[in-house]
């Protein structure tokens, strides 16, 4: 592929998610060829309001058209990893929605073929791409934060918060059998892993369900979720989620404490990292002079012209695309750290059920 040709994509789902992915694909250069969803009259709806040109109302004639190189699978969670291995087996470079898939079998299946396939296969891990993000990952792989103590991080929402509110990633037919977890919890531990460079190696959890009834149905998925955990580089921490909380609408927020300096990220406000010092704490804000290169980099406009969730997405999928024309981008996210997720998320459904501290 030329390195000026724009990637033929093809959108599988024409919900809210297939909506920012398409936004972030035209954003990035992508040629936003065609779109499926879960019937051809959906499809042409779709199409009609995103100005795509094609419409197709199976995946299958989708991944059949020829000018599409990549696609996007934004459609129910529980439909992720057969479309991801349709479109493997079609030649398809694969961006999926997370989570990857509903088990670790599935997920591991892919990330087998996405290896055998040589094509690329990421999951939108998007909060990686805030500037401030990198900034943070930079002082602590340079020592900046001196040896990495805790971490207290947690990802609150409250769009399901009464027994009234539902929605399909409720069920676990079609949302797997973790909820708030596999949704949310998956974006702040991918997150924090990935700014410390260390992993989570023991849990314990406690995984709620608030509203047992839902739309008249029995609701067999958590609402909430809290962690204590502890990873081999020898830091200990907590994490919780919440689609319950009022007031928080996206809040992510990671705190984390080494020996030298704090490092506080909060999602809602990106364009401000929280540095603390035993003296003398700090509001550092995103200023290309200031950071570090990774950080730099992903800051596509001038200081103090705000960036946010929409910058981070295209920016995402820009290094996505950049892979694709054989680049190398740092910090791609892709099926391997699905799967992670997809193990983190397997490990606090058994550490709360069993209440005792599981390995991941």
């Amino acid at each position: 592929m030329s390195k000026r040709s724009p990637i033929g994509v093809g959108i599988i789902g024409g919900g809210f998610m297939g909506r920012v992915h398409t936004a972030a694909a035209r954003s990035a250069g992508g040629n936003v060829i065609a779109i499926s969803s879960s019937s051809l009259a959906r499809a042409e709806s779709a199409a009609d309001e995103l100005g795509i040109e094609k419409a197709y109302g199976s995946v299958d004639q989708l991944l059949k058209d020829p000018a599409i190189s990549l696609v996007h699978i934004c459609t129910p969670n529980s439909s992720h990893a057969s479309i991801a291995k349709a479109a493997l087996a079609a030649g398809k470079h694969v961006v999926c929605e997370k989570p990857l898939a509903t088990s670790v079998e599935e997920a591991t299946e892919l990330v087998e073929l996405a290896n055998k396939s040589g094509l690329v296969a990421s999951v939108p891990f998007i909060y990686r791409y805030h500037p401030l993000v990198r900034e943070a990952r930079a002082r602590i792989s340079e020592g900046e934060v001196g040896r990495v103590l805790s971490v207290r991080g947690s990802y609150l929402q409250d769009w399901l918060l009464d027994p009234t509110d539902d929605n399909w990633r409720v069920s676990t037919d079609e949302g797997g059998a973790s909820r708030a977890f596999a949704d949310i919890g998956s974006h702040l531990v991918d997150l924090m892993e990935f700014i410390l460079g260390d992993r989570i190696s023991m849990m314990a959890s406690v995984a709620k369900t608030v509203h047992p009834i839902r739309g008249g149905k029995p609701v067999n998925t958590e609402d909430e979720a809290a962690v204590l955990f502890q990873t081999p580089g020898g830091v200990i921490g907590t994490l919780f989620v919440s689609q319950v909380a009022p007031g928080r609408k996206n809040r992510l927020l990671l705190d984390i404490s080494g020996t030298t300096e704090s490092i506080e990220f909060n999602q809602e406000s990106p364009e401000v990292l929280w540095i603390g010092h035993r003296e003398g704490s700090v509001l550092m804000p995103r200023d290309d002079a200031q950071m570090h290169e990774d950080a730099a980099r992903l800051s596509v406009v001038p200081a103090g012209h705000p960036m946010g969730y929409v910058d981070a997405f295209a920016g995402y999928v820009r290094d996505v695309y950049a892979a694709v024309r054989g680049e190398k981008p740092n910090g791609l996210p892709t099926f391997a750290d699905g799967l992670r997720a997809n193990k983190v998320t397997e490990g606090v459904l058994k550490a709360s059920n069993s209440q005792f501290w599981v390995e991941i």
